[in-house]
This record gives C-alpha cells, sequence and structure tokens, in this order.
C-alpha cells in the first residue's frame, strides 16, 4: 500500500511541474462501482494539460477485506483506464477504455486437520483459481466539472468484460475534487 500511494504522489507531482494547466484538467475521486468493481480511489489527468475536452488517462486503486477465524477474503483492483472528454463549459460527455487488474483470495480453516486451504473465486466473474487477472473495460457517462475546479461528479456506464462472459449493465457513480 506504501508503494501505491507512493507511485500516485510521484505521478501527481510529475504532472504538475513546470507545466500551464487549465482548471479542472486533473481530478481525485472516490468511484463506486464502475471499472474498479466495488469502489475504487482514483486520479484522472489530461494528456493535454490546456485543454479540458482533450484525452487523458484514469488510475486508481480500491478493494476490501475481511478477516475472522475460520475465513478471511480480500479483493484488490486497479483501473487504468484512457479517455476523452467532450464538452463545454462544465457538462461533459466522457468515453474511454482500459483493464483493470483483480486480484481475489479467500481462505477457510480446516479444522479437521489444523491446515488452512484455500479458494480464489470472484463467483460472476472468476472462474475457481484464475487470479491474479485483468478485465477490459469500457466507459460511457456523463461528468460534471466546474469551471474553476471544485467538486466534481461522474455518473457512468462501465460495460466489463473478459474470457468469462460480458456485462453490459456494470454502472459507476464518482465523487471528487477537479483542480
Amino acid at each position: 500500500m506504501k508503494r501505491l500511494l507512493f507511485l500516485f504522489s510521484f505521478m501527481f507531482l510529475i504532472q504538475n511541474c513546470g507545466y500551464a494547466q487549465a482548471p479542472g484538467t486533473q481530478s481525485v475521486y472516490l468511484e463506486l462501482g464502475g471499472a474498479g468493481l466495488a469502489y475504487s480511489f482514483n486520479y484522472d489527468f489530461r494528456f493535454n494539460k490546456e485543454d479540458i475536452n482533450s484525452w487523458g488517462m484514469r488510475v486508481g486503486a480500491g478493494g476490501w477485506a475481511f478477516n475472522n477465524n475460520w475465513r478471511s477474503e480480500g479483493l484488490l483492483t486497479m483501473p487504468f483506464q484512457v479517455n476523452k472528454l467532450f464538452g463545454k463549459q462544465k457538462h461533459f460527455f466522457e468515453l474511454g477504455g482500459g483493464a483493470t487488474f483483480i486480484y481475489y483470495r479467500e481462505r477457510y480453516n480446516d479444522w479437521n486437520n489444523g491446515e488452512p486451504r484455500i479458494w480464489k473465486d470472484f463467483d460472476f466473474i472468476l472462474n475457481s483459481g484464475d487470479t491474479p487477472a485483468f478485465m477490459g473495460t469500457l466507459n460511457l457517462g456523463y461528468r460534471r466539472i466546474p469551471v474553476d475546479g471544485g467538486f466534481t461528479f461522474k455518473a457512468n456506464m462501465n460495460p466489463i468484460f473478459n474470457q468469462n462472459g460480458f456485462w453490459p449493465l456494470w454502472v459507476g457513480v464518482g465523487f471528487g475534487y477537479a483542480f
């Protein structure tokens, strides 16, 4: 986790060094659902810092963990997407695509022989034992970015797919800060 925080901080510093930028070309936000599957913290930036309607990229990390005496499970997701904004003032249509790295682990203790048994399973997306994995993601939605930066909101449809299927109605909402 410390390495991931360091990576995000380093990317943020590189993006901000020595460039003039239009307000709102960068944002940090929490997304529920979407490409991060459960929830994810994300950093989004435009490749052309002077034009908010340019191509950009989003990177994030999310997941959860649960642990007790007989069972533990955890999910780590890392969405990466390239996207483009279309619009004027503060209302934009967002279009993009990318991939999400998924690592899921579930462990049960077998009290009969004292040894833990490990199963890897994330039922509807992964077959047993095929994690870590990557999942393709698409992004179609609305993004509100104030003209001078500030509170930002997004609502997207995020179709997801991999070798096990296609889920066209996956959705996500995000709340954050644009600068």
